[in-house]
């Protein structure tokens, strides 16, 4: 099995590169699941109160 990872200390070139090269971005944070809680709140309580209506 070959070894395709180069060691960047291996020389000093590298090891500059390496030692500058700039730290990859952490991933995005999802989006708050807050608004479609709140919505679907919103909605279940809007059907009980149109089906107590009718029915009422």
């Amino acid at each position: 099995m070959s070894e395709n990872y180069t060691d960047p200390s291996g020389n000093t070139e590298q090891f500059r590169a390496f030692v500058h090269a700039p730290e990859a971005a952490a991933p995005a944070a999802a989006p708050s699941r807050l608004p479609l809680i709140i919505g679907s709140v919103v909605v279940v309580l809007l059907v009980a109160v149109v089906a107590w209506l009718a029915l009422g």
